[in-house]
């Protein structure tokens, strides 16, 4: 006997969710697909740290101070910190429209804009929006079927609509946006400083070394546990990634922390929302700097809006075969009868009621007989049933 036993399989929200993301971690950790450059990044600062605190940290702590290697690594440890919370976050991504939030949408926009003739371009899809007395237009995405809130913007290489919109970076490998951007520019700040810090105490390093033993034979000095290579090679080496980092890295810190100071992302600053022809002036900036930096980098941080580990419940129904146990009052079912045999057991004694559809006038071969009489075997059903 078959049984259909219902089981419940338990799906997290993000494994649903629309969009380019990868998800880790039962959900706890979100990052854009392309994740490349994002390992080139922790390459590059574990690489040249680990050369500097294996061979210069260990001379310069006896030579000059004990506190060198310390302060490096609170730098190190505080520029990773922050590189992997603006990576594994969510930067602000806004859920996508319900079909029946989108239809209502839709009929609003219809509503709002009328029928359309044939041939001619619908209007643009825009509402206005007044902050600070001063009117912001919302857009519609076509992607999302929503209304962007003021300062958001889809960014196509993660497929999502992105609150408080400022880039997508793929050297953190995700979108940087209102709940990742303070951990963002704490990342370029803390590794400007770690990379001056190496960059001129390698200098240092080959400086001190060139006093005591000469440049050529600095040069010429091998440490024991690499004896092809020179350790000042490596220290040239960090000294040449440290140079090249430092005009990127460093403009970038001075760059962004010009937007904190004017409340202002990359990307109105690069469409020029504020500084444009038409001469508008911020609505989010409170015209003093220190407010500005405040509310950036220590205003309140909204909670992530996607639930990724919200649960949805899927059934899934499966047959199993086996027997099922009887109770003591559970008959067997009656077997299917031919046309000649008759029924066995106490069921065959059991009163019947006739059909309605059938009278008492339509049996002209058998003996009429009052409801509730029981019927009276014929010779032919003993016969069969022998």
């Amino acid at each position: 006997m078959s049984v259909m036993v219902a089981r419940k399989k338990v799906v997290r929200k993000w494994e649903k969710l629309p969009g380019r993301n990868t998800f880790c971690c039962d959900g706890r950790i979100m990052m854009a697909r392309q994740k490349g450059i994002f390992y080139l990044t922790l390459f590059l600062i574990l690489g040249t740290c680990a050369l500097f605190f294996a061979f210069e940290c260990r001379y310069l702590a006896v030579q000059l101070s004990p506190a060198i290697p310390v302060f490096a690594a609170v730098l190190f440890l505080f520029a990773m910190a922050t590189l992997l919370r603006t990576s594994f976050s969510d930067p602000g991504v806004i859920p996508r429209a319900l079909p029946d939030e989108a239809a209502f949408i839709e009929m609003e926009i219809e509503a709002t804009n009328g029928t359309v003739p044939q041939g001619q371009r619908p209007p643009p899809r825009i509402k206005n929006f007044q902050i600070n007395n001063q009117i912001v237009k919302l857009k519609y995405c076509y992607t999302c079927k929503i209304f962007r809130p003021p300062r958001a913007s889809h960014c196509s290489i993660c497929d999502n609509c992105v609150e408080r919109f400022d880039h997508h970076c793929p050297w953190v490998g995700n979108c940087v946006g209102k709940r990742n951007y303070r951990y963002f520019y704490l990342f370029i700040l803390s590794l400007s400083l770690l990379t001056i810090y190496i960059f001129t105490f390698n200098i240092v390093y080959v400086a001190l070394k060139s006093l005591k033993i000469g440049f050529l034979n600095t040069l010429k000095e091998t440490p024991g546990t690499y004896p092809s290579m020179s350790l000042t090679v490596l220290t040239v080496l960090e000294v040449l990634i440290c140079f090249f980092t430092l005009w990127s890295v460093v403009g970038l810190t001075g760059f962004h922390t010009f937007l904190v100071a004017l409340n202002q992302t990359t990307n109105e600053d690069i469409k020029g929302s504020w500084t444009g022809k038409n001469r508008v002036q911020n609505p989010y900036s409170h015209g003093n700097i220190v407010k500005n930096c405040c509310e950036v980098l220590c205003g309140p941080l909204p909670p992530s809006v996607l639930d990724r580990r919200g649960i949805l419940q899927q059934e899934e129904s499966t047959a199993q075969e086996g027997s099922c146990p009887r109770g003591p009052g559970t008959q067997e079912p009656p077997a299917t009868q031919g046309p000649g045999q008759a029924q066995e057991g106490p069921s065959a004694l059991s009163p019947q009621v006739p059909a309605p559809s059938v009278g008492d006038t339509e049996m002209p071969e058998e003996k009429q007989r009052t409801p509730g009489e029981l019927p009276v075997p014929s010779p032919d059903a003993g016969r069969a049933q022998h």
